[in-house]
């Protein structure tokens, strides 16, 4: 199946989320209350509390929000990349949505991520909705069936069935000997390096960095060769 998809239809995506708020001392009472409720079901021991929960707030589309999105495609012998980034989500919703309406709304274009169905697509669409801004006619998925969804994910294409566990992207680009450029920087402090250095400069290169891999990661599911270093273009 994947050998009949034409790569240069597809739309790589990769987001970075934090949570809406710096801290949970920050919330309103309302807010610290909702977040309690949330929590309770993510603790692991009774020790926990919500105020120590608070750094998972950024992957919940209720309590986060979009901070990047980066978005690569291939368009003839270049890869290129652009990211929506900034403090603004409404706005960078709605350019990476105008994107998409103009140059991806095809029935034969695709939209790809690394567990993008459970977390990069959902997200977006959510976050739309909170910000008042259209869907595009890639998130729309409502009614559908699913063979008319035009989502790939690499993560669950790995899968091949089995739901057992998770595969990061990172061991996946080491499995495939994909290489990608040192990095001091993981998702787990995307939230850290946005409330406290305010570096959205670092956030994008990361998130930029992960839209390549996973490209990569699907020209190996292809078996095709990998995309040159010198074929990547930031526009």
């Amino acid at each position: 199946m994947l050998q009949q998809i034409n790569f240069s239809q597809i739309l790589f995506i990769d987001i970075e989320t934090v949570s809406i708020n710096p801290d949970y001392e920050s919330l309103t009472d309302q807010w610290k209350k909702l977040w309690s409720k949330k929590a309770a079901h993510l603790k692991s021991d009774d020790q926990t509390g919500p105020e120590a929960l608070y750094d998972r707030a950024g992957i919940y589309a209720e309590f986060g929000k979009v901070v990047c999105i980066s978005a690569g495609y291939l368009n003839g012998a270049e890869f290129r990349i652009k990211s929506f980034y900034g403090e603004d989500e409404k706005i960078l919703l709605e350019e990476f949505a105008r994107m998409l309406n103009r140059h991806f709304s095809s029935p034969d274009n695709l939209l790809c991520a690394h567990n993008g169905k459970e977390f990069d697509f959902p997200f977006i669409a959510r976050r739309m909705l909170i910000n008042a801004v259209d869907l595009p006619v890639m998130l729309q998925i409502a009614g559908k069936k699913p063979w008319e969804i035009k989502h790939l994910d690499t993560m669950e294409l790995w899968k091949f069935g089995d739901y057992k566990n998770y595969t990061s992207l990172e061991l996946l680009t080491a499995v495939f000997g994909i290489p990608t450029p040192k990095d001091d920087i993981d998702g787990s402090m995307v939230g850290r390096i946005y409330w406290n250095e305010h570096d959205l400069e670092r956030i994008r290169h990361y998130c930029q960095k992960d839209v390549l891999a996973v490209a990569q990661l699907l020209r190996c599911y292809m078996n095709q060769p990998l995309i040159r270093e010198e074929s990547v273009v930031i526009i």
